[in-house]
């Protein structure tokens, strides 16, 4: 259970280093869901997957928008067509950002989260870069010992800890995994998939005691064991219905 201990205590220097920056994240998210408002969402590799935890599933609500591109994405098809390797040629290629976000609206109390282990990559970083320069608040969930142990490639730049206008620590060594093995030199048991998770659900419930407070709450997707079937199935719709709302105002046609 070595992995385990180690991943306690990086949590436990989550909550002691980070706990400011998330609570600034909360109070401009809640801001923007408030105002009718997206929280943009965007990672390249296995920075989908905090991504995908944030909406939708159960004990999620609208709000957020996640932006996923598969070409970057897709790692199950290790080698051959799909593979690994051309999502990583595809995720180093400057420019690609701009058409990505090209695709959307952006409205001005919107916001962006940028997640990249690294922060090196042009993909993420010209995301932050764009989106700020299209008025967003953009918020970077990085390593910032990982970042800053190389860097930024020459037609990139700059750090996606650069790019935004506030910084949140997966707290994570600069090898991202947390052990080591005895005569090994090559650490095992990556730790920034734990902590990119607990800040997005730190963030989801903490937006949600905000907008709770503000009576501006979006439906709460819930299971059918927790409210009965029928509340279950409506708050889906519900949830759903307002998603598109929300959504049919960024997607530029």
């Amino acid at each position: 259970m070595r992995w385990v201990a180690e991943a306690s205590a990086l949590l436990d220097r989550l909550v002691a280093t980070q706990s400011e920056p998330i609570e600034q994240a909360s109070q401009w998210c809640a801001g923007a869901i408030a105002a009718g408002g997206l929280v943009h969402l965007f990672g390249t590799g296995h920075s989908r997957i905090p991504v995908e935890e944030m909406f939708p599933r159960y004990g999620s609500y609208p709000g957020w928008n996640p932006i996923v591109e598969l070409s970057m994405t897709f790692h199950t098809q290790v080698v051959g067509a799909n593979g690994q390797r051309q999502a990583m040629f595809i995720e180093r290629m400057p420019g690609l950002a701009e058409v990505i976000l090209s695709n959307f609206r952006f409205a001005p109390y919107d916001a962006m989260i940028v997640f990249s282990a690294s922060g090196l990559t042009a993909v993420p970083v010209e995301m932050a870069r764009g989106a700020r320069a299209r008025g967003l608040r953009v918020i970077a969930v990085t390593s910032v010992a990982q970042s800053m142990s190389d860097e930024p490639a020459a037609e990139v730049g700059s750090r996606l800890l650069d790019e935004a206008d506030l910084v949140i620590d997966l707290c994570t060594p600069h090898a991202d995994a947390l052990c080591t093995i005895d005569g090994i030199d090559t650490p095992v048991g990556p730790g920034s998939t734990v902590t990119a998770v607990a800040i997005v659900n730190s963030l989801k419930v903490r937006v949600a005691e905000l907008l709770a407070e503000r009576g501006a709450l979006p439906p709460v997707i819930t299971r059918a064991s927790v409210v009965g079937e029928e509340r279950s199935r409506t708050l889906f719709d519900e949830a759903y219905r307002e998603h598109a709302r929300r959504i049919a105002r960024a997607i530029d046609q």
